[in-house]
């Protein structure tokens, strides 16, 4: 009895440890995984899916961009071009959101300064360019009555705005012409604080998107209305007006000469490449036409100045390459066919300075002997020496030195004022298509297409994960980690917009705890699959060069990781149709989560939770711009509706945990029970009978 009572023993011990050995190849050794000072899942010990870090997306962008460069071809007929002019010019204000402002809309003339000089004087002045919005600008009058050419001047990433541009203010009045230094939006004196210069670009120029406007798109309003300005002014003749800038202001220059054919001739500085050698560089987003690469390249933007005179100037010694002089090379190349067919041959040109990047004397010289020769009709377009001349010192220049006049509006006023406006427009209907606010979504999106997938790559398991990448239609390779879910169909799918290694260890441990299958997945430009160029720029916000690229190419970031999401839903439904699938995710990605649901066609996802996700895209704060990165921002969003419109189209269970507005501020108190009231109106509105719940933590 005794024997037999071992023998038992025995065989249950090695059952146990057969039991043992394979609960540790699913779901991993305890001691390798787990701190067993908390019980808690170490996620920085998790596996790599590749062997190498994957960069696949640098070449697969690159070559699409190389592609559209080669595709985008000029007519080569008048009749031709006349179609090719008008569609682009369409597509170039709709795609970058350009206001066509009333021009009897009333400039309401501030005048704070006249600063008398030798033969000209400089007025510090602000004028109205959109409704209830002012730029702020130095005026360069030279003596007499006129009328005299005019030229507007537009500034780049100088931290002082206009005040940078007072040379070129100068030597203009001093040669004839009536010069506008004009602020960029957002720099100078349009600065959010008063007095502190802050670059307009990265998160807090990308959140003019969200409102339906971008920052380029709302340069050349501005600059419109500048034209507008000089136009109107009796000394100033109309017929006479030109246009220069270096850097981010040469590329106002070539961007508004192409939209205003008031712009007789123009002068854009170390800022005209192409477009296809702005993908994965690190321009600002002042820079990025939203979609552009699906209309056309820079040969026919430029191209839209025919028959009026352009000349580029680059410079040898340029540190940015997209303003190399080859990059400009190709683009003059390509658009000069059109400047013959219309007779313009010589109207367009360029001059090539051992220099770097900046707007020097040898620049001014040569824009003045163009100006000369295309404004004033006399000399040869060949460079005009400058007659000296001193600068003025910074502060006499500032148009409000003390108390800034509250028209002018810094980018955080505008996006608040106007995301409020269009939130309240739509939130007050009561009349909206479920089927028709779907395909709204997902042209804000960019979704026009699914990720299928191709194929599945499995690779030996390490540490109790399956190891997979998931190769899909569009070229794309998802990896992921996966675990078999313990005596149920429940899986959840756990994403982090960092990637799948910064998932938190307490919520890994609590999926584990709760028996649930998980899948960890790194959305393309995350983990695995980032892209090395996204860290080179200290003090930009996340996915500064992805996001920017995705955009030149029609598509945007959360665009594309809803796809993925949709991909990978679809391939655990592929092993178990009867899988009950769940998304965790984080910050932007739990946005991307909460968009399939509200945008797929047959719905794979039973449940979302977001955490420290925003519940609304309405603009907060400029404190804190980067809790979020520059993937959060679709075109639009907000006059198509809101965070709360996504969730009433989402027929599943959704809960926020720890909500935040959209700089990371938590949402909670009065503010957090108003936007439940929200949701809650919006998902009876849609006959949306699923639980949205609020949980802060």
């Amino acid at each position: 009895m005794t024997k037999l009572i071992a023998v038992v023993l025995f065989i249950l011990a090695s059952i146990q440890m057969q039991v043992n050995e394979l609960n540790n190849q699913v779901y991993g050794s305890i001691e390798k995984i787990t701190n067993p000072d908390r019980g808690i899942v170490a996620t920085d010990s998790l596996p790599n899916v590749f062997k190498d870090q994957m960069d696949i997306k640098d070449r697969r962008l690159r070559t699409e961009a190389v592609t559209r460069f080669m595709l985008h071809q000029l007519p080569d007929t008048p009749e031709e071009w006349e179609l090719y002019r008008t569609k682009i010019k369409e597509a170039i204000i709709t795609g970058a959101g350009v206001e066509i402002v009333d021009q009897n809309l009333d400039f309401n003339l501030q005048l704070t300064d006249t600063i008398q000089m030798e033969g000209y004087k400089i007025k510090n002045i602000a004028f109205q360019t959109l409704p209830g919005v002012y730029a702020t600008a130095n005026l360069y009058v030279p003596a007499g009555d006129g009328p005299f050419p005019a030229v507007l001047t537009m500034m780049g990433h100088w931290e002082e705005g206009k005040i940078e541009g007072q040379e070129i203010g100068h030597t203009l009045a001093l040669n004839g012409y009536v010069g506008l230094v004009i602020d960029p939006w957002g720099a100078g004196e349009r600065t959010t604080t008063a007095g502190e210069f802050e670059y307009h670009g990265g998160n807090l120029g990308s959140s003019l998107m969200n409102v339906g406007r971008s920052l380029l798109g709302i340069q050349i309003s501005d600059n419109m209305r500048a034209v507008d300005f000089l136009s109107s002014l009796p000394y100033v003749d109309a017929d006479k007006i030109g246009a220069t800038g270096a850097s981010g202001g040469g590329n106002q220059t070539m961007w508004l000469s192409a939209i205003d054919e008031r712009i007789k001739a123009t002068v854009p500085v170390v800022s005209v490449g192409t477009f296809d050698s702005y993908i994965l560089g690190h321009n600002c987003i002042c820079e990025v036409l939203i979609d552009g690469l699906m209309h056309t390249e820079a040969s026919g933007v430029i191209a839209l100045i025919a028959p009026r005179a352009l000349k580029m100037h680059n410079h040898t010694e340029e540190s940015n390459p997209t303003f190399f002089p080859e990059e400009m090379l190709r683009s003059y190349k390509n658009a000069k066919p059109v400047f013959e067919m219309l007779g313009a041959e010589d109207h367009i040109s360029y001059d090539l300075y051992d220099l770097t990047h900046g707007y020097y004397q040898e620049n001014r010289e040569g824009m003045l002997g163009w100006f000369d020769l295309h404004l004033k009709g006399k000399g040869s377009d060949s460079p005009k020496q400058e007659i000296p001349f001193g600068n003025v010192e910074d502060e006499k220049l500032l148009v409000y030195p003390a108390e800034r006049f509250n028209g002018v509006k810094s980018t955080a006023n505008y996006n608040l004022l106007r995301g409020q406006e269009l939130r309240d427009n739509i939130l007050n209907r009561q009349d909206f298509d479920s089927e028709l606010k779907k395909n709204e979504l997902r042209e804000i999106l960019r979704i026009s297409e699914k990720s299928e997938i191709k194929e599945v790559y499995q690779y030996s398991s390490s540490d109790g994960w399956d190891r997979f990448s998931l190769k899909t239609t569009d070229l794309k390779l998802i990896p992921l980690l996966h675990r078999a879910p313990r005596n149920s169909n429940e899986y959840v799918i756990i994403v982090n917009p960092t990637g799948k290694k910064d998932t938190p260890s307490d919520l890994l441990d609590e999926w584990i705890q709760k028996g649930a299958g998980i899948v960890l997945v790194d959305l393309s430009g995350t983990g695995e699959v980032s892209l090395s160029e996204e860290n080179t720029h200290d003090g930009i916000a996340g996915f500064h060069t992805l996001s920017r690229a995705r955009l030149w190419l029609g598509r945007t970031m959360l665009g594309e990781w809803v796809k993925e999401l949709d991909a990978v839903a679809g391939f655990l439904k592929s092993k178990n149709p009867a899988a009950d699938i769940k998304v965790d995710g984080s910050k932007e990605a739990g946005l991307a989560a909460l968009f399939l649901a509200a945008v797929a066609e047959d719905q794979t996802i039973g449940s979302v939770t977001v955490r420290e996700t925003p519940v609304s895209y309405l603009f907060d704060s400029r404190e804190n711009i980067d809790f979020f990165t520059m993937a959060i921002h679709l075109p639009g969003i907000l006059e198509w509706g809101d965070v709360s419109m996504a969730a009433g189209l989402s027929d599943i269970d959704i809960t926020f945990i720890n909500p935040v507005s959209t700089s990371g501020r938590p949402v909670e108190g009065r503010a957090l029970q108003a936007y439940q009231e929200e949701f809650e109106e919006l998902k009876s509105g849609f006959n949306n009978s699923r639980q949205i719940d609020f949980i802060n933590q």
